[in-house]
């Protein structure tokens, strides 16, 4: 029986219609293409990760991009974010206290400005590791290194040889015609790298080694993931249908 406050299957579809980019108020929204989670799942699987009797937490879940993925293979997945974009709980993930329960895995796509934060309190509360989606310059930087590498560096870091395309407040396809760019016609793209940055617990001092995922999105990418835009009505804010 899954708890309840985890997201069930009900969920997983992806049929979804918005009708804003991004909520007027919604904080550093970059929407993840599933097929990049399910990168780091294969990964972790072949690292020999037993994800299907595990149980996983996205605490910026924002309209469940990255859930829905998750639900494919975890046991059991917790939806939650601080801003209510969906059908998720409603939590400040770096201001919850003891008595919220820990997890096996904790994986996320967090706010850049706050990722040291969201991976020292992730991994506080997850029992077999925690997974965030950065930038790849979050390998850069004195004060990064300082507060997180030095003493918590991550087991593994997995590069992609694929750009993944994230947008603010909006997911399209790489290669699609991204209806809200300024230019008509543009097709979604960028110049922005990705990394996971990955913990297996216990967290140990050593370096880590750096992994290639090799091109896979095409092979990773499903019917209904990503949504359509109703452009119609382009100020509104964006609700899940």
């Amino acid at each position: 029986m899954r708890h309840p406050n985890l997201l069930t299957g009900q969920n997983r579809s992806t049929a979804v219609m918005q009708r804003r980019v991004e909520a007027p108020d919604s904080l550093d929204y970059f929407p993840t293409p599933p097929w990049a989670t399910r990168a780091l799942i294969v990964w972790l699987i072949a690292q020999g990760v037993g994800v299907d009797q595990l149980d996983a937490w996205e605490p910026a879940c924002g309209e469940g991009h990255m859930t829905r993925p998750l639900l494919e293979y975890f046991a059991r997945v917790r939806a939650s974010d601080v801003y209510p974009y969906g059908q998720h709980e409603i939590i400040d993930f770096l201001l919850t206290g003891g008595t919220e329960p820990d997890v096996d895995w904790i994986i996320s796509n967090p706010p850049f400005n706050l990722a040291v934060e969201f991976i020292q309190r992730a991994l506080a509360k997850a029992r077999g590791g925690v997974a965030m989606l950065l930038r790849g310059s979050f390998l850069e930087g004195q004060d990064r290194y300082a507060e997180l590498y030095a003493r918590m560096p991550p087991s593994h870091v997995l590069v992609f040889t694929e750009r993944v395309v994230m947008l603010k407040g909006r997911l399209i396809r790489a290669g699609a015609i991204d209806p809200f760019a300024h230019k008509p016609g543009t097709k979604a793209s960028s110049a922005t790298s990705y990394f996971w940055f990955v913990w297996l617990k216990p967290v140990t001092t050593m370096f880590p080694p750096v992994h290639w995922v090799p091109p896979s999105r095409l092979l990773l990418e499903r019917p209904g993931d990503y949504p359509v835009y109703d452009l119609s009505s382009p100020i509104e804010t964006g609700v899940l249908l």
